[in-house]
């Protein structure tokens, strides 16, 4: 009932804006992209990698973002609170002492016959004590209140909404940084692999050298090569750390308190063969940022009606009992019983046009507001639009180096049987090495490419935030 009433408000506040027109379909979606919804809440299980599951279980409960996150949510429904405190009457108690000297200004005066003059009025001193209790109410008439605290809660649903939005955005980076982790390893094994081949080749050249067969360019060459493998191996080892460290501080601890967790290599998450991306519409219900989005054009919308309340009366009942005397046990007196009650009406004459220029500014504010709203759903549509051609084209290009790193193994094969045989320099033995390893590397980058594409368009889709 409440998102159907949250609805109805939405599209009364955007009436006369310019609205954006989503299409029917996702245009960029490619093979294995289907229009059916996909299971979103927990994504990350589809990728069939019990660790990387761990590490977001992790995040999402000790993510220092999300901590942030959920203060703000606390901090916005406490606020809510207090708006809503305005609908209701004001009771407190008040007790009061004072020590009166006065005389017929005071209305605290008697005949005193102790000087000799009989019917002398003189001053004298005494204490009154006073308790009480106060009550005032404002008839919320016009509304002013009431749209204050609907405006209210749709900053603690706008609130709720960004928490999402930084657990979307938490969880997707866990995953991505987890592929590269795992995109880094296999290039490490390709690498070390390289070099012990590289290795083999060497000793090969050598004992060729050393039989006539061969030259020392040959060697010199070949340690060139093997030199040139090896200096990769500290660059990725970099990346290897700084990558843990980042999945460290994600799940909110020290960044080296996965350095040992995570020292073993393992392979790439398992990309699953059909991904559900639904409809362009369903972006509107799916996505935190664009829910958030809402939920800030109908404050907006609230504090326009609450500030055009101003203009109107204000009514307000107003009440005080209470007991006086002049002694603590005079308040039990009857006699000393007080009370007053009645209506209040406050209109505004003239106020400097202080309420028509806080009018216009909420209008103003209004409006950009619903300029933000339509500025997420295009943002939210060009994410998905962006995920699905990465992941398209990605998957051709995996193809085809998947079939230039099978060539590539064919050519360093045929290379080295055609040296060995004398049928060829070493230099195409040396071109078949260098092609082989740029066509492996290059395979395990684009395989760890389709896994963060994957990650991407799960996050584009606005899941894993409930």
């Amino acid at each position: 009932m409440r998102s159907r009433i949250l609805t109805a408000f939405l599209a009364a506040s955007l009436a006369g804006a310019p609205a954006a027109t989503l299409p029917e379909n996702f245009r960029q979606a490619g093979p294995g992209v289907t229009r059916d919804s996909a299971d979103l809440k927990l994504w990350w299980k589809q990728l069939h990698d019990p660790e990387l599951d761990s590490l977001i279980d992790r995040a999402i409960r000790n993510n220092i973002e999300l901590r942030v996150a959920a203060a703000r949510v606390a901090q916005a429904r406490a606020l809510e609170r207090v708006q809503r405190s305005s609908l209701f009457p004001v009771l407190s108690l008040s007790a009061a002492f004072d020590r009166i000297r006065g005389g017929f200004a005071q209305g605290n005066v008697h005949v005193d016959a102790s000087r000799g003059a009989p019917g002398l009025i003189s001053p004298f001193e005494t204490n009154n004590f006073q308790a009480g209790l106060d009550a005032s109410w404002e008839a919320d008439i016009f509304g002013a209140n009431r749209k204050a605290v609907s405006a209210s809660a749709a900053d603690a649903r706008s609130a709720e909404e960004a928490r999402r939005d930084t657990l979307v955005t938490v969880t997707g980076e866990v995953a991505r940084a987890y592929a590269e982790l795992r995109g880094i390893d296999r290039r490490l094994a390709i690498t070390r692999a390289t070099i012990q081949t590289q290795r083999d080749t060497l000793h090969l050249t050598k004992v060729r050298a050393e039989a006539g067969l061969a030259t020392e360019l040959d060697v010199a060459q070949q340690t060139t090569q093997l030199s040139t493998t090896q200096a990769a191996e500290p660059a990725l080892l970099a990346q290897r750390v700084q990558t843990v460290q980042r999945l460290s501080v994600l799940i909110g601890q020290q960044p080296d308190s996965l350095l040992d967790e995570l020292q073993s290599a393992g392979g790439l998450p398992a990309v699953p063969p059909v991904i559900g991306a639904g409809l362009p519409s369903d972006l509107l219900a799916r996505r935190p940022d664009v829910r958030r989005a809402q939920s800030d054009v109908v404050a907006a919308a609230a504090r326009v009606g609450a500030a055009r309340a101003e203009l109107f009366p204000k009514f307000m009942i107003t009440g005080f009992a209470g007991r006086q005397g002049t002694t603590i046990g005079g308040l039990t007196l009857g006699a000393g019983n007080f009370f007053s009650i009645g209506p209040a009406v406050q209109l505004p004459i003239f106020t400097g046009g202080r309420i028509r220029a806080n009018i216009a500014v909420h209008n103003a504010q209004l409006e950009e507001a619903q300029a933000r709203y339509e500025g997420a759903m295009l943002t939210a549509l060009e994410d998905v639009e962006n995920a699905l051609s990465a992941y398209a084209r990605e998957e051709e290009r995996r193809e085809k180096l998947a079939a230039a790193a099978g060539a590539s193994r064919t050519a360093v094969d045929l290379a080295r049987e055609l040296y060995t045989r004398g049928l060829s320099d070493f230099l195409s033995v040396l071109d078949a090495q260098r092609a082989q390893y740029a066509a492996e590397d290059a395979l395990a980058v684009s395989q760890t490419a389709i896994v963060t594409d994957v990650v991407a368009l799960y996050k584009a889709l606005g899941g894993g935030w409930d």
